[in-house]
């Protein structure tokens, strides 16, 4: 009798739906609830992206000075011009639309973490720890964002994967050149992560899949200078801009404020989830035992080190190192649960770790996400909206002409006594207005306006 065919392993099968399921519940995120967790998340990448497809909106002055690259645009602007074609044309269904290619990227490096803590924890333990990479707190804010480090911490995680690999070296290696070279062209401090990851290559000794790595990012590197070449005139550009003024000149620093090393102490010792601490003592038995520190382990802190010694620093600098660090340490808590304990205490310590690791989105990022106001403004500007006014919102904190959605006049202001809103309310031509907890309420309705609708601390007014 022929024998019977092998049962698939149980977790493979939960893998296979689960998986795909918290792929989607980043990008679903960002579009529901809408807000930005830094500016860059609109005007480096949507607000480009719209004056792209469109021929109009705001350029930041990083695109006045060349010092972005317009691959992450493109590919955006692409899937807004594939919105006008189906004729969607309200700002949360094309932002929709604009997901799916981050949606894509995001499930393909949640694979990439499964399979990679599949070789260290099986089957069983490889799908644990891909949940609590997806489900991590700071994953489902900033995955679905089109912030460049959402994009290249994405890329990342595949790149680490690849890189991991035993077999088909020369495949591996072209899929992690691929990987990272892409990180940093959606990101250029991602350089950092790929120099860490080529001396680590050598330090091991995998001289053949280090010259595919080579060979695949120098094909990057390659198109993005006929990239820069065709949109701003020069091979490379945006690259070399971008390291002298950040890098070289001391510009960055000077201009948006310099910090501490210890301005990382308080946000990395919030975003490590408490499951993760776990993982030194485990850490430093696999290090005895594999005598090489972990890729992923190894590129977080290399980077990590260089951000601590950057005069500028911002919190949302450190995601995607926090994100490798949470790739390194998930296989190990989820090989000494698969192995040392019953199902009953698995399963219990698992819903803990998958607890703690969802808990870190309350204090990582820190920042006010503003989402209100974006829903108000995509609210406002629907139906017969001529002009709006903003109160209470600087320009680079606004949504743009992508949140607006049309070709209208709009102005920010913070106060009544402020020239624009001056403007604004003796110009007919505005006939929305959005402002936060009620300011310049009273100004507003006694200039015709009347209030509409409130969502959350936003309140919508119209006048004829």
């Amino acid at each position: 009798m022929p024998e019977a065919a092998p049962r698939r392993a149980p977790a493979r099968h939960w893998t296979r739906w689960a998986l795909p399921v918290v792929a989607v519940l980043p990008g679903l995120i960002a579009v529901v609830q809408l807000g930005r967790i830094h500016p860059d998340e609109v005007y480096q990448a949507l607000e480009p992206a719209w004056w792209r497809a469109h021929g109009y909106g705001v350029l930041a002055w990083e695109w006045r000075e060349g010092l972005r690259n317009w691959a992450v645009p493109s590919v955006l602007a692409g899937f807004l011009g594939l919105a006008d074609l189906l004729g969607i044309t309200h700002p949360r269904a094309y932002r929709a639309v604009v997901a799916i290619p981050q949606v894509a990227l995001h499930a393909w490096s949640l694979w990439a973490a499964y399979r990679f803590a599949e070789r260290r924890a099986g089957p069983s333990g490889g799908g644990l720890a891909a949940l609590l990479v997806g489900l991590y707190g700071p994953v489902l804010v900033f995955a679905g964002r089109t912030l460049s480090e959402s994009i290249s911490a994405s890329l990342l995680v595949i790149a680490m994967e690849a890189l991991d690999r035993r077999e088909r070296v020369t495949r591996a290696g072209l899929v992690g050149g691929l990987a990272l070279g892409l990180a940093v062209v959606a990101r250029y401090p991602s350089a950092v992560f790929v120099i860490a990851a080529l001396v680590w290559l050598a330090a091991v000794r995998r001289w053949r899949l280090l010259v595919f790595t080579c060979v695949s990012g120098l094909g990057v590197a390659a198109a993005l200078g006929a990239l820069d070449w065709a949109t701003w005139g020069t091979p490379f550009h945006s690259f070399l801009a971008y390291v002298r003024f950040n890098v070289l000149s001391g510009a960055a620093a000077a201009q948006f404020g310099a910090a501490a090393p210890s301005f990382y102490a308080q946000p990395l010792l919030s975003a490590v989830p408490l499951w993760a601490w776990a993982a030194v003592p485990l850490g430093f038995i696999a290090l005895r035992r594999q005598r090489s520190l972990s890729l992923p382990l190894w590129c977080a802190a290399v980077y990590t080190g260089a951000l601590l010694a950057t005069e500028h620093k911002e919190e949302r600098f450190l995601y995607p190192a926090l994100v490798l660090l949470v790739l390194a340490a998930a296989p190990q808590v989820a090989a000494f649960l698969a192995s040392h304990l019953g199902p009953r205490a698995r399963g219990g310590l698992a819903g803990l770790a998958l607890i703690s690791s969802l808990a870190v989105a309350a204090v990582f990022p820190s920042v006010d996400l503003r989402a209100d106001q974006f829903r108000a403004i995509v609210a406002a500007t629907r139906g017969d909206a001529r002009g709006l006014l903003i109160v209470n919102e600087g320009l680079w904190g606004s949504g743009g002409f992508f949140y607006v959605g049309k070709r209208i006049p709009w102005r920010t202001c913070d106060w009544p006594h402020d020239a624009a809103f001056q403007r604004a309310l003796h110009d007919r031509t505005f006939n929305r207005a959005v402002t936060f907890e009620d300011r310049a309420l009273e100004e507003l309705q006694a200039g015709g306006f009347r209030i509409v609708r409130k969502i959350g601390r936003e309140t919508i007014l119209s006048r004829e």
